[in-house]
């Protein structure tokens, strides 16, 4: 079964938060996804109000910028956040938007590098191990989390160009792609990742995929949708982005599916007029028709 999400997009300002935490828990939402975009909300401390405002509903963080970030500190959140929700938190790391990362001077020269060296620390990390490793950017000295989570958890990567798709496969236990990723780009996605897997002889739990899909329902949705578009530059593209009533909604989500996409997540418009009622509209009307 294909899981379904929404975004809580960082236009909204934080205090909007609660609101739609709650109403996508009382809902029956499964997945609320947020972002920590320069240079709005923290995906961390987000993160963590919607889970504790909330009982059920999982919160994804997708994704945490790492030339931001130090992995310990990564590590430490991540870990602390595991432990006090556990099974509800989903965070994903990633390049981070190159000319935002240039800005705060955290640009690096090789971001592939950096992301393995960071996903494989991180990984090891929550996984309880003590982790001495001198890399290129990530360099730690016998370091280990005195507060690991009790079991095994994911830790996803977001990937557009080929090469980090492969390394999301290499090194992480799931791709996150973007909402300018069509059917036939999900299927793309899902032979590079299965190709790192293969590459660094990894088996055993099946690797996830996570995709937006821009969506637009009720009045004007037709016209916010076009917008938005043609504001990312990829208007008139096949497979990207939709709008209209729950089943062309539904439609949608069951192609990406269908392309390989284990949860699709739904990008409300930067302009959305009812965020709540969006969230309760994939909760209660697009999510009983996708199987």
């Amino acid at each position: 079964m294909t899981t379904l999400g929404a975004v809580f997009r960082p236009q909204l300002a934080p205090e909007r938060l609660r609101a739609v935490a709650r109403t996508a828990d009382e809902s029956g939402l499964e997945e609320l996804w947020l972002w920590e975009d320069c240079f709005r909300e923290g995906g961390i401390s987000t993160g963590a109000a919607a889970l504790a405002w909330t009982e059920r509903v999982r919160v994804g963080v997708g994704l945490l910028p790492v030339p931001l970030r130090n992995v310990a500190v990564t590590a430490m959140e991540a870990a602390s956040l595991h432990r006090m929700f556990p099974g509800r938190a989903i965070l994903g790391v990633g390049h981070g938007v190159q000319d935002w990362m240039g800005q705060v001077g955290a640009r690096v020269e090789s971001p592939v590098t950096l992301l393995r060296e960071h996903l494989l620390a991180l990984r090891a990390l929550l996984g309880g191990e003590r982790v001495t490793t001198e890399g290129r950017y990530v360099m730690l000295d016998d370091v280990a989390l005195d507060w690991p989570p009790q079991g095994p958890v994911e830790v996803l990567a977001g990937a557009t160009g080929p090469r980090t798709v492969r390394l999301t496969g290499e090194a992480a236990d799931g791709t996150i792609l973007t909402a300018n990723t069509s059917p036939d780009g999900v299927r793309r996605a899902r032979r590079l990742a299965e190709e790192g897997r293969a590459a660094a002889g990894r088996t055993g739990t099946p690797h996830r995929v996570v995709v937006y899909l821009l969506a637009a329902t009720g009045e004007g949705a037709d016209e916010r949708l076009r917008a938005e578009l043609v504001a990312e530059g990829v208007a008139g593209e096949a497979g990207l982005g939709v709008a209209g009533d729950a089943a062309a909604v539904a439609g949608a989500v069951r192609r990406l599916g269908e392309a390989g996409a284990d949860s699709v997540v739904l990008q409300p418009t930067g302009d959305e007029p009812d965020p709540e009622g969006f969230v309760r509209f994939v909760a209660e009307d697009v999510r009983p028709l996708v199987p």
